[in-house]
């Protein structure tokens, strides 16, 4: 299996910062934020670790929202697939973490084999479009409102998917 490829969107840092712990748990990754990257540097990597958090009402972070269709060029068939959803559930319940759902839609029929499903459970939201199957489509955090499950949450979740990968 290849190394891990993390691929961020952030505005003001804190989807890079748990990008960074992240990577610093999971020990062998690359990372770049997604406002300079290409297709070429996703097709690097068998695992694709993708990262956004939501704005406004349910919309992609800009950087995303200007990556997006560079994702129409990348050949996903057997890539492994997660996300980190950074999101405010007081501020906006309805659309949580919408940003994952949006990009899984976008590449839910590529090929790509996803993993790392996160539950939902320990947290208090209405409505998500990062929720498929009753599960987050990776893990989630929100540091507006539960910074103190931080580190807690990102330790549990890359056990986990070094458990799913075989790593």
């Amino acid at each position: 299996m290849g190394k891990i490829g993390i691929f961020y969107g952030s505005t003001e840092g804190n989807t890079e910062d748990v990008v960074e712990r992240v990577k610093e748990a999971l020990g062998d990754a690359d990372v770049y934020n997604v406002d300079s990257a290409t297709a070429e540097d996703m097709q690097k990597y068998d695992i694709l670790i993708l990262a956004a958090s939501t704005w406004e009402i349910g919309e992609l972070q800009e950087d995303w929202e200007s990556f997006i269709d560079v994702l129409d060029d990348v050949d996903f068939s057997g890539k492994k697939v997660t996300f980190i959803g950074v999101g405010d559930a007081d501020g906006y319940p309805d659309t949580f973490v919408d940003a994952i759902g949006i990009i899984y839609d976008r590449i839910k029929d590529s090929g790509a084999e996803f993993f790392g499903a996160w539950p939902t459970d320990d947290y208090e939201f209405d409505e998500s479009k990062g929720v498929v199957d009753g599960k987050f489509l990776g893990l989630v955090i929100d540091e507006d409102n539960e910074s103190d499950k931080t580190d807690e949450r990102i330790a549990k979740w890359v056990e986990q998917i070094k458990g799913e990968l075989g790593l």
